[in-house]
């Protein structure tokens, strides 16, 4: 079976609107967190580098669940590491900071890629570079939804997906203010939960994430945008 396409994947993230980002200190409890969103309906997935073992799982879910899932790589600072990555299966790259040798690994094998930026010089010059979506993070610290509102208003064109301190709480409020999808770590991919033996918690709240960005996005007559990814760089 060959990769899915790099427009494809684009228009998924962008669709399902929810990136949950899993980080845990083990690799049992890494899957039994993507078990857990997988049955709330949640089909994006983002592994990242500090989870133990991480590429190799990386692979491993790609082999199983290929056909179900999409199965991105977080917290990837070079473009070695984005390299392994990708050659794993990994289907998107993420990054918590701006390396334009990254970006351009990922536009060489033609994989999704998401930079982390915050300032609007950051984010331009990653749109610039080539990222297909640019990680706002950590959103919250900077007054998240007001914040991704101040942005949009100059850069429309940049595809935006705040990360860090997203809940929800605040998910409908991001999704209104124009985020193209939400990087949901810590108040979806519980940790604590997952200690005490309940999965089903992260997967209750995986579908509420996804019900409360259907419902911003009607609220707002928001439908998700499908275009290429990349496309409309004014370049």
């Amino acid at each position: 079976m060959g990769r899915t396409s790099k427009s494809e994947i684009a228009r998924q993230i962008t669709t399902v609107g929810i990136i949950p980002v899993v980080r845990a200190d083990s690799t049992d409890l890494a899957r039994r967190a993507i078990a857990a969103i997988r049955k709330g309906g949640v089909s994006i997935i983002e592994i990242t580098m500090t989870v133990p073992g991480a590429v190799r799982m990386i692979e491993e879910l790609n082999n199983e669940a290929a056909a179900e899932t999409i199965i991105g790589a977080g917290t990837v600072l070079d473009a070695e590491t984005a390299r392994q990555c990708v050659r794993a299966g990994a289907q998107f790259i993420v990054s918590p900071s701006l390396d334009f040798d990254t970006i351009a690994c990922c536009k060489d094998q033609d994989v999704v890629v998401m930079p982390g930026a915050l300032t609007p010089t950051e984010i331009v010059r990653a749109w610039s570079a080539g990222a297909d979506f640019v990680k706002v993070f950590p959103a919250s610290a900077v007054g998240g939804p007001s914040y991704v509102k101040s942005l949009r208003g100059p850069l429309p064109q940049i595809k935006l997906v705040p990360t860090g301190g997203v809940s929800l709480q605040n998910a409908a409020a991001f999704i209104e203010a124009g985020a193209e999808a939400l990087g949901v770590g810590g108040e979806l991919v519980d940790v604590h939960a997952l200690r005490e033996g309940m999965d089903s918690r992260i997967t209750e709240r995986a579908r509420h994430f996804l019900e409360v960005v259907q419902q911003a996005r009607n609220k707002k007559g928001l439908a998700p945008h499908v275009a290429s990814a990349g496309a409309d760089r004014g370049r």
